[in-house]
């Protein structure tokens, strides 16, 4: 293609030389050369040209072509082709991100609701495929976990039920003895006795129907499923750290890691770490939010993580008490709760082989996780 300015001053020059027979090229700053049959060169040349007839003359005009504009061509192009990248881009992210999860948008909704039946399509893309896989089994685990829920309760229902029907018959028994003794119908000693030791026999099996029902209702209302491993300890600590040191740092609150000798503990990494985290909010509700701090020591085979807060107001006497489900000790009074996370820390912990123990020491509050070494 010939620039329009290339043929704008091969015109000129044309004009000129019609006009005065002769030119002067030095105004023309595009054209390089003017040629015509006589110089023997008028169609052999490499250089750019353009062939124009004067007074029946042809004429060869040599132009450059202006390195700006190939530039500007250059830019124009790979601008286009960025462009067209950022199209495929935009229409790949569309297809293969944005369209499939569009189609989950209702999944929790769904599920939240209740309705574990809802449909998740499965999705082959490498992006969204652990996604919908991570959806469907949330989805089976509630639905599980709602199953083994009703049967307890169902259980549950029907023993008290059937211990309910059974306390009836020795406690008839009770009252008949009793009303008896009270209107004097027994006038021999030997059955007044005999009437007092059926009264106790009758109790003791009222007394056995109750330990009964509290041994149903004090069951374990959660299951835990552990999955044993092994993990480094500083891998666990970096997560832990990772997860409150800015929380702690935002709040004003110390957080201290203390030093300590990496080892591999045997243990389930996810579960230890959810105890660690227990252990951590444990410390954040009922700390003074001055200092909270994990220290590390090694004994007879275990690795024991001790997690420390200052401000503990809760009583030496109530120690034995804390890991037990829905306990609240005298500091929980304006701290919203429910008591169970020490309990759950104690049956992880117990699952895992270990062990979980506290202590009160400068009103500092110590719980300590005990995790076997690999």
């Amino acid at each position: 293609m010939i620039d329009g300015i290339y043929r704008v001053e091969a015109k000129r020059l044309a004009d000129e030389i019609t006009e005065t027979g002769s030119y002067n090229i030095e105004k023309y700053p595009h054209i390089t050369g003017v040629f015509t049959a006589d110089d023997g060169e008028l169609y052999s040349s490499d250089e750019h040209y353009l062939i124009i007839e004067v007074n029946d003359t042809l004429y060869r005009m040599e132009y450059t072509i202006d390195d700006k504009q190939h530039g500007i061509l250059i830019i124009n192009c790979v601008l286009c082709a960025i462009l067209l990248m950022m199209v495929g881009l935009l229409l790949y992210i569309y297809r293969y991100i944005i369209t499939p999860f569009g189609r989950l948008n209702d999944v929790p909704q769904e599920l939240a609701r209740g309705n574990l039946a809802v449909p998740i399509p499965e999705e082959k893309s490498r992006f969204l495929g652990r996604f919908t896989w991570g959806i469907n089994l949330l989805r089976e685990s509630i639905e599980d976990s709602r199953k083994k829920e009703i049967t307890m309760q169902r259980d549950k229902k029907l023993l008290l039920l059937s211990l309910s029907h059974d306390i009836k018959t020795p406690l008839s028994a009770i009252k008949l003895n009793a009303k008896a003794l009270s209107k004097g119908l027994y006038k021999d000693e030997e059955k007044r006795r005999s009437a007092a030791e059926s009264i106790n026999a009758r109790a003791d099996e009222i007394e056995g129907f109750v330990s009964e029902i509290t041994k149903a209702a004090s069951e374990d209302f959660m299951s835990f499923t552990v999955v044993m491993g092994e993990e480094f300890l500083s891998r666990i600590v970096t997560r832990i750290s990772a997860r409150y040191t800015p929380q702690l740092a935002m709040s004003g609150t110390e957080f201290i890691i203390q030093k300590y000798d990496d080892c591999i503990l045997s243990c389930d990494p996810d579960r230890l770490a959810e105890c660690l985290q227990n252990l951590i909010e444990n410390a954040m509700k009922y700390g003074d939010g001055k200092r909270i701090e994990l220290s590390f020591d090694k004994m007879d085979g275990c690795a024991l993580i001790t997690v420390s807060n200052t401000g503990c107001t809760l009583e030496t006497k109530e120690l034995p008490q804390i890991f037990e489900s829905f306990h609240r000790g005298n500091n929980a009074d304006k701290v919203q709760g429910n008591g169970l996370g020490l309990f759950i820390c104690k049956r992880l912990m117990s699952l895992m082989g270990g062990e979980v123990y506290a202590h009160i020491r400068d009103e500092c509050f110590c719980a300590t996780l005990v995790v076997k070494l690999a």
